[in-house]
């Protein structure tokens, strides 16, 4: 069933620009209250950290909910990680708060799926190979065959997953066995198939996926012709989260422009893929820089 292309390899992506190996993400959520950015500070600065940048948001500050991200730069990071972690556990003991830790200079793997649409996988290539994107691409697969020869020009592996007919349960054991313990997060890249409710519980990391509207319209095939006969003056583009709820998940990023009466279905689809591009590359961007908190379903995105 899979069709792996022996020849490719993992290409470098660029160093990017302000880069190096000591600096940290550090997201918190969970139930707002007094001390609480007082109490994490306090925490960073005993350890020697520098803030590079912090920002927060509460949704009522008298019991809300609270949500921060905070970075900083510390040399020696890597080996002072675990100590930092214990104390944050156990300054933030008497809040009811949730947090992550992550050195940034260890990349997300990322692994998109794509179809015969080219234009939003071969953005993310480009974007990746550029240095402006800061993920470890892992791998790229699609259930057509039609994209490998690019996908190889980028020395991305490329594996082709047939997926046709209404029973997808053996191309999605194939895409676990693939994704099992090699990436962090999928990006559907106009990847033209439903996953499956089994597949997204087992999956077990985040997926994104780009959506050719502005949600919620123009749902299911042919949205730009729909859009054309209904004379609309805005299109635009949605990335999400996926969930089981088909494209009623937390958005992460939107974005519109204007067309009118004298733009065809074929230069609607043609500016639709610019806005497709261009929202789906900050929603990964954001994604891999932790920028982005789910809560119930919706996104607080610190971008």
């Amino acid at each position: 069933m899979t069709v792996p292309d022996a020849s490719s390899t993992t290409a470098a992506p660029l160093p990017l620009s302000g880069g190096g190996g000591s600096t940290a993400s550090l997201v918190v959520q969970g139930r707002d209250g007094r001390g609480i950015v007082a109490a994490i500070a306090e925490v960073l600065t005993r350890h020697g950290a520098n803030i590079i940048s912090l920002d927060q948001y509460s949704d009522d500050p008298l019991g809300g909910n609270f949500f921060q991200r905070t970075e900083f730069s510390l040399e020696g990071l890597a080996a002072a990680l675990p100590a930092i972690s214990d104390d944050l556990t156990a300054a933030l003991a008497d809040f009811e708060l949730d947090f992550t830790l992550r050195d940034t200079s260890v990349r997300k793997r990322v692994a998109i799926f794509a179809s015969k649409s080219q234009h939003c996988l071969l953005d993310l290539l480009w974007r990746h190979r550029r240095g402006e994107l800061p993920v470890t691409i892992a791998m790229v697969i699609s259930n057509h065959p039609d994209t490998a020869p690019e996908v190889r020009s980028f020395g991305i592996p490329f594996f082709h997953v047939p997926s046709a007919g209404p029973d997808k349960s053996a191309a999605e054991a194939e895409h676990l066995r693939l994704l099992d313990g090699n990436v962090d997060f999928v990006v559907l890249a106009r990847y033209m198939q439903i996953l499956s409710g089994d597949f997204i519980a087992k999956v077990g990391v985040p997926i994104i996926n780009i959506h050719h509207s502005f949600l919620p319209a123009f749902i299911g095939a042919g949205p730009y012709a729909k859009a054309k006969q209904r004379g609309v003056k805005l299109i635009g583009a949605t990335a999400h989260y996926v969930t089981e709820d088909l494209d009623e998940g937390p958005i992460i990023e939107q974005d519109v422009i204007r067309v009118t009466h004298a733009d065809t279905a074929a230069s609607l689809q043609r500016r639709g893929a610019d806005v497709e591009r261009d929202v789906l590359s900050r929603a990964v961007h954001w994604h891999a820089e932790d920028r982005v908190m789910r809560h119930e379903n919706h996104t607080i995105v610190f971008a």
